[in-house]
């Protein structure tokens, strides 16, 4: 008899693993299941991943998967078999998740360098460059953000390098902005949230710019990793015949939302909403901001200088 009970020991204790694994793993695939039908900006779309994560559930095709991370890696790759949508990710992340609880304004990443801001300088013929790395929520950036336009719309003509932009806030695209247009406000995008079904506006505000110059040539450098905000931008001057764009076609996410903590340390970026360009009343989902210069990322800077003083030397 003692012989038989230490034998069942290591059989339940493995039995008892295992039901866990099967109940965690039930709970965080319902969590999402539920987030995205109940968030997602399509509600079709939002369906369609409930049902496909909880019918493979069901079936029990995700008990296979015996970490938390690789549970997420295939909870990723089936939502974006329903819409490739490159603003929903899944990961699991515990310390990460735990900064976001906390309301890190930098959701748990690494704060960007100098809020995005990686170079100002004047190139020939008094043309100003801005390296832009990312767009920073103006709440925390209008000190470096303000000197620098500042700086720069003292130039004759202006190129924002968005090459290496990955996105951000739709408050800096308005700053900036303000900077470039006249003295109304002028509509640059209206945004539609599912959760709350409503619309939000976004507008230049001239009292941002100590100066503002409608008429200063403006080129806008892209590469297939420019994306979200950085598209919103890009797309915005190009549709409002404000900026010529060189370079590459954009990386094509136009549905913002933000990250949700689920189930400890799962996190799940749900897009929420998308944009509508007040002048095309679509977007750049999925397809990009197609430049007027089609060029390679490595010669867009160059091409632009040689626009630029083209355009300078013609007015």
């Amino acid at each position: 008899m003692k012989k038989r009970t230490v034998l069942l020991l290591p059989l339940l204790a493995v039995s008892f693993i295992l039901n866990a694994q099967t109940l965690v793993t039930e709970s965080v695939v319902k969590s999402l299941a539920n987030l995205m039908n109940e968030n997602y900006v399509y509600p079709d779309y939002g369906k369609e991943m409930y049902e496909l994560l909880t019918g493979k559930l069901n079936k029990g095709e995700y008990n296979q998967y015996k970490t938390k991370k690789e549970l997420a890696e295939i909870l990723d790759k089936d939502l974006k078999s329903v819409i490739n949508d490159k603003h929903i990710r899944v990961s699991y992340n515990p310390g990460r998740a735990e900064s976001i609880m906390n309301r890190d304004p930098n959701g748990g990443r690494a704060p960007l360098n100098n809020f995005g801001f990686n170079e100002v300088k004047f190139l020939e013929n008094n043309i100003g460059y801005l390296d832009l790395r990312g767009f920073a929520d103006i709440r925390f950036a209008e000190e470096v953000a303000a000197e620098a336009m500042d700086e720069l719309i003292l130039a004759d003509a202006l190129i924002f390098d968005l090459r290496q932009n990955g996105g951000g806030s739709p408050s800096m695209i308005r700053f900036i902005s303000s900077y470039i247009f006249g003295d109304d406000p002028v509509h640059l995008n209206t945004f539609y949230w599912r959760p709350s079904d409503s619309y939000s506006e976004t507008w230049t505000n001239p009292d941002f710019a100590s100066q503002r110059k409608p008429d200063i040539p403006v080129f806008v450098l892209t590469s297939d990793y420019t994306f979200s905000a950085a598209e919103e931008f890009t797309y915005n001057l190009k549709h409002m015949e404000r900026a010529t764009i060189i370079g590459e076609v954009t990386g094509g996410g136009a549905h913002p939302g933000g990250p949700t903590v689920f189930e400890g340390g799962f996190i799940v970026n749900i897009p929420r909403g998308r944009a509508i360009n007040p002048v095309t009343k679509t977007n750049w989902e999925g397809v990009g901001v197609v430049p007027h210069i089609i060029t390679s990322k490595e010669e867009a800077l160059e091409k632009a200088i040689e626009l630029a003083k083209v355009t300078l030397n013609t007015n």
